[in-house]
């Protein structure tokens, strides 16, 4: 209903010179419908692990042990609270790949967005009483010698190599998770995904750090994907701060989308009239909602943004994945133990 509204807006963005008037700024938040269909539960709740004084093990009982591999996994805001599909494909990836998944106590931020935002002092307590948690953790938890910790989000990646880890954790190291799924030799070319077709936003906060994020992205899910240059424009907390900005950087990324959809349709070989749906993949949580608004704008409504793992997940464990995991991790797959 309010797009009608806001097309003049989103057609010729006007210049920003300071913060516009606030009935411009409301047009401007709502521009871009935020993304809806989003998980009614989040994951710890799904799997009844929201107790704060424990600390949740997930491992498959049937094929891991004690003397398992064990992973720390911190999901952040973004892939636990929002979009808890992505934390939930992380764990059942890490499921199928035969670890031990050792989650944080309760719900926990990584304080980047309170560090990004100038509240340092609320950053500092958050980051300390973080760390204090992790070393209580890791001393509960000695006998799993966790050596890996994983991430599914860039900005929490960012944050966390402040932590000092490795002693935390003596000897570990941060990864994200689509690096860690290429190092176990997890992707989709064997499984039939390496013709599908992709878009890949290189989030602003990378995650991938071992090499070229593309040569991750192809090895993962096969040479017909194509980079989509420019920021989504969410940025965070940019899209919430300053969306006059955000709908300035947003009139330039559909430009881009625009090219790359036609761009993928002749690498496809899909003829340019038949209205398919384009699959944009990217590995941040706050891209994510960003490229999620662009849907009803491009491709009749045809572009669907989604995380790579997720898509993995789809792919390698089938579409009713999230359902199965759920159950299967509530049968017995979970050990809480008391910090």
């Amino acid at each position: 209903m309010l797009r009608v509204f806001a097309k003049a807006q989103t057609a010729k963005p006007p210049a920003s010179v300071g913060a516009p008037p606030i009935k411009e700024q409301i047009i401007h938040f709502i521009n871009k419908k935020m993304p809806g269909g989003l998980p009614k539960k989040t994951a710890r709740a799904l799997l009844d692990i929201e107790d704060a004084d424990y600390v949740p093990i997930i491992r498959n009982p049937q094929t891991t042990t004690s003397e398992t591999e064990a992973v720390f996994y911190f999901p952040g805001c973004g892939s636990e609270r929002l979009f808890s599909q992505v934390g939930l494909a992380t764990q059942a990836m890490l499921w199928h790949a035969g670890v031990q998944t050792v989650l944080p106590p309760g719900y926990l931020c990584c304080g980047y967005p309170q560090r990004g935002s100038g509240q340092f002092d609320k950053a500092e307590k958050m980051i300390t009483d973080n760390r204090v948690l992790f070393h209580r953790v890791a001393n509960t938890l000695n006998y799993l010698d966790i050596k890996t910790v994983v991430v599914s989000c860039g900005t929490c990646y960012d944050q966390l190599q402040g932590y000092e880890f490795d002693k935390i954790f003596p000897g570990c190291r941060i990864i994200d998770i689509h690096e860690y799924l290429l190092e176990k030799g997890i992707t989709l070319v064997p499984q039939g995904g390496a013709g599908a077709g992709y878009l890949y936003h290189d989030p602003c906060h990378s995650p991938m750090k071992l090499q070229d994020p593309m040569k991750t992205v192809k090895a993962l899910v096969g040479e017909a994907v194509l980079k989509n240059e420019r920021c989504c424009g969410e940025s965070g907390t940019l899209g919430v701060t300053r969306p006059d900005i955000s709908t300035q950087i947003r009139f330039r990324k559909e430009e881009e989308l625009r090219q790359g959809e036609a761009d993928l349709a002749v690498l496809t070989g899909t003829a340019p009239s038949t209205p398919t749906v384009t699959k944009i993949l990217t590995s941040c949580p706050s891209c994510l909602q960003g490229l999620s608004r662009y849907g009803n704008d491009l491709n009749n409504g045809l572009l669907e943004a989604d995380y790579i793992v997720v898509e993995m997940a789809n792919q390698i464990l089938g579409k009713e994945w999230l359902p199965q995991y759920v159950q299967i991790a509530n049968a017995g797959g979970i050990e809480r133990v008391l910090v």
